[in-house]
């Protein structure tokens, strides 16, 4: 065999392998545009422009989330600042009046802060007295009605 017809045997063997080997690569390319398709949901940019997106979209979703935080805290004050504890007490406030006719009413928010209404009726007349009551001390001393209804206020 001749030199050159060697060489030619050789080149042609290199270029097969080298043919070869271009298949490989461009069955590993497909394979992974296929999976970068996936990823990208049919989207003509790269992984990289991919992913500084998604941190985009993270950063306003941590912004969304910092924001409800903030609306759930200004609505947790309101509830606290609202009339959420109440109770009634019945009672005879005179030996000779049956039927717990009187009762005193705790209208008051978390932090014991409110009014507390009291009826009292008799035979012939009734009244109505209003106590408030901020952060648990009251303007007027307490009957012990209105003691009890205060406590059964904040009791649920």
């Amino acid at each position: 065999m001749s030199l050159e017809l060697g060489v030619a045997v050789a080149a042609v063997a290199v270029s097969i392998l080298a043919l070869l080997a271009t298949l490989a690569a461009w069955r590993q390319v497909r394979v992974l545009r296929r999976g970068q398709r996936a990823i990208l949901g049919g989207s003509t940019s790269d992984v990289v422009d991919f992913a500084v997106s998604l941190q985009g979209r993270i950063d306003d979703l941590h912004r969304a989330v910092d924001e409800v935080a903030a609306g759930l805290t200004r609505v947790d004050r309101r509830v606290d600042g609202s009339v959420t504890n109440t109770s009634v007490v019945r009672y005879d406030a005179y030996q000779d009046a049956g039927g717990r006719q009187s009762a005193s009413f705790a209208f008051l928010d978390s932090t014991r802060t409110g009014t507390v209404v009291t009826a009292i009726q008799g035979r012939d007349y009734a009244r109505v007295y209003v106590k408030e009551l901020e952060r648990g001390r009251p303007s007027h001393a307490l009957s012990p009605e209105e003691a009890e209804a205060v406590e059964r206020a904040m009791a649920r």
